[in-house]
């Protein structure tokens, strides 16, 4: 018996299988140092054979079995490899997805565990796993999956959500903190700090410091739109009501089109056009702290701290001196 399946989808993006499979592969290799059982696992994909995955590359997958078993394994879908939001309910009707909706929705009525990241989180959301649930999927995907599934909770700041026996993770390279999450669940968390030392990966709390306002939008014109507004006014960003007077509705009204297109308050909107000019100026100038906050529109270099320790889970520092924040 397996302790972990990785249902591999054909389009599936490589680097997310890539990851879940090297964390395994390191986890194998130390384990023995560590006196502890080594994991294993199996690649699964809905026909098996060479599974074309993204950037033209292929995996070899053994094929899902024509009747349900129960095995106990952990169930891991890494990322689809979807980048248009619009493209995922299309890709979930297709036949592969649909066997692999059923296999999931089977295994997790057994009682095991199941785990996805980014696109892939829908794929458990139609096999009607994730209802009064917390979750988390690639923050540019949450207001979409809220909408699909409103009696969850899509917790799109959290880079790993786990609530009882499913698992979620963010964007596609959160599928290396969801592995850590998974092997520190199942095997404890010397072997996970072990492997998370080997392959270099810090640990990782929030994806809110990885937000660009204009991929909020998704392609709604109201967000583009806002997003520029606020960007050409900074550093005096424009109030709500100002906002919502321009754009020729209420400020009740203004918060529900926000809230359904981003997830966020209008305020959380505004913010995060702010908190990004400032991570722009202080990764690309030697502006000090207390410069780049007059440049955003805040009194002082306190509340721009303070602002980013909240919402992004790090110091303005932490942008400049590169410690965990990718470019």
């Amino acid at each position: 018996m397996n302790d972990f399946t990785v249902l591999v989808l054909p389009g599936a993006y490589a680097t997310s299988v890539a990851a879940t499979l090297d964390v395994l592969h390191a986890a194998s290799v130390l384990a023995p140092r560590l006196h502890l059982a080594r994991p294993t696992w199996r690649v699964m994909s809905p026909s098996g054979g060479s599974v074309p995955v993204s950037s033209g590359m292929h995996i070899e997958a053994a094929a899902l079995p024509k009747r349900f078993r129960s095995d106990g394994a952990t169930w891991i879908v890494p990322g689809l490899g979807i980048d248009d939001a619009s493209a995922i309910a299309t890709r979930l009707t297709q036949e592969d997805a649909r066997l692999a909706i059923q296999a999931v929705a089977a295994h997790a009525a057994s009682g095991s565990h199941v785990a996805a990241s980014c696109s892939a989180v829908f794929l458990l959301q139609a096999a009607g796993l994730l209802a009064q649930r917390r979750v988390t999927t690639s923050w540019w995907l949450a207001a979409q999956l809220q909408r699909l599934e409103p009696s969850c909770i899509v917790d799109a700041d959290r880079m790993v959500c786990a609530d009882s026996a499913v698992s979620t993770a963010g964007a596609a390279f959160a599928q290396t903190d969801l592995m850590l999450h998974l092997l520190r669940t199942r095997f404890g968390v010397a072997l996970a700090d072990a492997v998370s030392r080997v392959l270099l990966v810090d640990a990782r709390q929030a994806q809110a410091r990885f937000v660009a306002p204009t991929m909020l939008s998704n392609g709604n014109e109201l967000i583009g739109r806002l997003v520029a507004r606020i960007e050409s006014a900074l550093p005096h960003p424009p109030s709500i009501g100002v906002l919502a007077d321009e754009f020729a509705m209420s400020q009740r009204t203004l918060a529900r089109r926000v809230k359904a297109a981003t997830g966020k308050s209008t305020l959380a909107l505004v913010q995060s056009v702010r908190l990004n000019r400032a991570r722009m100026l202080i990764e690309s100038s030697r502006m000090a702290i207390e410069q780049v906050a007059e440049q955003v529109g805040y009194e002082d270099a306190t509340a721009l701290r303070r602002l980013m320790r909240k919402v992004a889970g790090v110091n303005p520092s932490q942008y400049r001196t590169g410690g965990q924040v990718p470019g």
